[in-house]
């Protein structure tokens, strides 16, 4: 197991509601509010699909809930082997790894737009019906990255 991630989290003896500054995997400086549990997402910063879907994830999570982290960017902290980051989508919720739907669900959960999407996959069913839409297009899934790099270098730069 690689380093702990290199995510500022506050002194426990700082009072709750108060906010402070972190940095994610890029650098930026967003705001967290202290006391709120954080969730964290590994995804495939190569993947031009995943690009466009965690930068809409990005700008949604306007609290700064959840920390980003490039599994593709060398030397970047894994709790799990590589490439099995790399083979479905992870995240870390209240201690607990999260994968596939189970982790989009998790995400939805920490955006106040998308709450209803995660908190409706709590139910087995919906939870169910989601892996089994997030298995289909994991096989997909390379097609697709065909087409948005050629789309991409068609038009000059991604969309």
């Amino acid at each position: 197991m690689g380093p702990v991630c290199a995510t500022w989290v506050a002194a426990p003896s700082q009072r709750r509601g108060r906010r402070s500054v972190r940095r994610d995997d890029k650098g930026s400086r967003r705001p967290i509010s202290i006391g709120m549990t954080q969730l964290q997402v590994w995804y495939d910063g190569a993947c031009p699909l995943c690009q466009r879907e965690i930068a809409l994830m990005r700008r949604l999570d306007r609290r700064g809930a959840i920390a980003f982290t490039d599994v593709a960017v060398p030397g970047a902290a894994c709790p799990l082997d590589r490439a099995t980051l790399l083979a479905r989508f992870h995240a870390r919720e209240g201690g607990r790894m999260l994968s596939g739907a189970a982790a989009f669900a998790a995400m939805w959960r920490a955006i106040p737009l998308l709450r209803p999407l995660g908190l409706a996959a709590r139910s087995p069913a919906v939870l169910w019906l989601l892996e089994r839409a997030y298995r289909g297009f994991l096989r997909w899934r390379p097609a697709l990255q065909r087409w948005a790099r050629r789309r991409a270098a068609f038009s000059g730069g991604p969309r």
